[in-house]
């Protein structure tokens, strides 16, 4: 069983919220429960958020569209590249997560107790 975590951090790369996906499923499907009630300027993300689903859903809100996209799109979006760099914030994030050895290996076995642990992980990432 492989599991797939979804996350939106702030422009800090601090953790704000993140959501358990079964490894199976497309990253699309996480992503408006994910902002859900959060207001925010611009949504940076890579290939796997290119979704006219999700950019409507992103004009709708005034926010901008930082979103890599994938070559067979038939009309490619214009996106700020200098905003783009800053994305490594995100991968910045999922790589101090991952040293802890208990969210690398998926150590828990229940789905409760490996977010608690992603939890105490952020907060030990934040305080350093």
């Amino acid at each position: 069983m492989t599991t797939k975590i979804l996350a939106l951090t702030d422009a800090l790369g601090n953790l704000v919220r993140f959501l358990l996906l079964p490894g199976q499923r497309f990253d699309t499907v996480g992503v408006a429960p994910l902002i859900e009630g959060i207001e925010f300027g611009a949504l940076l993300g890579d290939k796997a958020f290119d979704s006219n689903t999700i950019i409507a859903d992103l004009n709708q809100r005034g926010a901008r569209v930082v979103i890599s996209q994938h070559p067979r799109r038939a009309q490619p979006i214009a996106i700020d590249p200098e905003m783009y760099k800053w994305r490594h914030l995100i991968e910045n994030f999922f790589c101090k997560l991952k040293e802890f050895k208990r969210i690398a290996m998926r150590a828990d076995k229940t789905d409760q107790s490996f977010q608690a642990i992603i939890y105490l992980a952020a907060a030990v990432i934040n305080s350093r």
